[in-house]
């Protein structure tokens, strides 16, 4: 069975996250879709309601779990027996910065690759900033994530 893992901080998860997330269960028996805990980087939403809100928008994907980590994600990926980690990239400036993660996370397990999947067309300018930007200027949020994301985050 092929695990990956895709990790983010997910804040929010974007309707291009549920794409990739998607797509990846075309390549990959199993997900585990991992919630980046940084207890130095702010959020809108805790790791414990991203992980939560991300189970709720996979529901529908049989074979995708969510869980949150801290630490090294290469680390994380070996112990949970993945063979790839998988990012998603909208631009260039992604792929050098994500290029250069590939590599490091490599050097510290062997084992452990890299799949990019780019972007769709529809979500490639969708980023979680921007949405929290739109969110912040009460904007209409919709059209970028989830439905019970949205809902979430209006309350909120």
């Amino acid at each position: 069975m092929k695990l990956a893992v895709y990790p983010g901080t997910f804040d929010p998860f974007t309707l291009g996250h549920l794409d990739i997330t998607e797509r990846a269960l075309r390549l990959f028996d199993r997900l585990v879709v991992t919630v980046a805990v940084h207890s130095d980087k702010p959020t809108l939403l805790s790791s414990e309601v991203r992980i939560d809100l991300i189970e709720q928008a996979t529901a529908h994907l049989d074979n995708v779990s969510v869980t949150g980590f801290e630490g090294l994600i290469a680390e994380h990926a070996r112990n949970l027996g993945a063979c790839a980690l998988v990012r998603g990239l909208r631009s260039p400036r992604d792929f050098d910065y994500e290029s250069q993660m590939a590599h490091m996370n490599r050097r510290m397990v062997p084992e452990l690759d890299t799949v990019f999947f780019h972007t769709s067309a529809a979500h490639a300018l969708t980023s979680s900033s921007l949405v929290r930007d739109i969110l912040r200027w009460n904007g209409d949020i919709r059209p970028f994530v989830p439905t019970m994301i949205a809902e979430a985050l209006v309350k909120k």
